[in-house]
């Protein structure tokens, strides 16, 4: 990770090794914290923040059902991010909105601890690899299922919880894969350790619901607009392992991971072995749009500048 010059930390920016927290923070003990991953694209007229919106909202929504109250409004928050691209002078970076519980008590509730907010940009290319966007990824089922419901409120973008993804994609590391898919806890397709996933099958994508412990995705929103927008018909529904191995296209959607095709599942190769076509036009509308080559025509992009 390459430093920036500054992140902003409870109302103010600071430098980057300015930025540190007490080892007594109840957030590095609990995973008590919320969080949101935001891209901001190099477009023809400067840098663009893609669903800004949409991410401060689920930030929010995310804090709400964790029973943490942010310090500050929405609107300053938003600003906040546009303030600290714009004083980082990125022309393309990763936003990572970080709000979690600080010091007050080392007891596993979490109420007495003051609530500290920060926002950090790096530079930061494609998450699988600068091949991965053309020649797709190797991926594993993982033996590390999602949570079941009622554990963890899955859709929720809730800290603690990524240690079930970091088993995930750690054991994918070992096997060799580039990332992990895991299953629900009724064996259902759920999503990749960060990643939301799709299926395309005889002309049809599928994609798992919210049932299946999934993240609502901002990304995956969008791809599903998308598909739409190109007549593809989108339906959320359950969708067993196997559904995997024997569909024409498969790929994973996130902020970080952008629309990354997937060419095999646990050695099998899906379709021809590398990048579809439906997946190849959802490319080529999402990077047109997120680099200024296609009119924003649902208004996903704020303007840095």
């Amino acid at each position: 990770m390459n430093k920036t010059e500054n992140i902003w930390v409870n109302g103010r920016l600071v430098a980057w090794d300015q930025a540190q927290v007490h080892v007594a923070t109840h957030a590095l003990h609990y995973g008590s914290s919320v969080f949101e991953g935001i891209r901001a694209y190099e477009t023809g007229n400067g840098s663009a923040i893609f669903c800004l919106d949409q991410h401060v909202d689920r930030l929010f929504t995310s804090a709400k059902v964790y029973r943490m109250e942010i310090p500050y409004t929405k609107e300053e928050i938003r600003q906040a991010i546009i303030d600290t691209v714009r004083a980082n002078k990125h022309r393309a970076c990763y936003i990572r909105p970080l709000v979690f519980r600080g010091l007050g008590a080392l007891g596993v509730n979490p109420q007495a601890c003051q609530v500290e907010v920060a926002i950090i940009t790096i530079e930061w290319g494609r998450y699988l690899g600068p091949e991965a966007i053309e020649q797709g990824v190797d991926v594993g089922i993982s033996s590390w299922q999602r949570m079941a419901p009622n554990t963890f409120p899955a859709a929720a973008k809730i800290g603690g919880q990524y240690i079930n993804s970091q088993l995930i994609a750690m054991e994918a590391a070992e096997h060799g894969y580039a990332e992990g898919i895991a299953l629900d806890s009724n064996g259902f397709v759920s999503e990749g350790s960060g990643e939301n996933i799709f299926v395309v099958r005889n002309g049809s994508i599928l994609t798992p619901p919210l049932a299946s412990s999934i993240l609502q995705g901002v990304t995956r929103n969008c791809v599903i607009t998308l598909a739409e927008d190109l007549d593809h018909q989108v339906r959320e529904e359950l969708i067993p392992r196997e559904a995997l191995y024997m569909a024409d296209e498969v790929f994973f959607t996130g902020t970080a991971a952008e629309i990354t095709p997937i060419r095999s599942v646990d050695h099998i190769s899906i379709g021809n072995g590398h990048r579809g076509p439906v997946t190849g036009r959802l490319q080529t509308e999402f990077f047109g749009i997120t680099g200024g080559q296609i009119p924003d025509r649902h208004g996903w992009l704020t303007p840095v500048s």
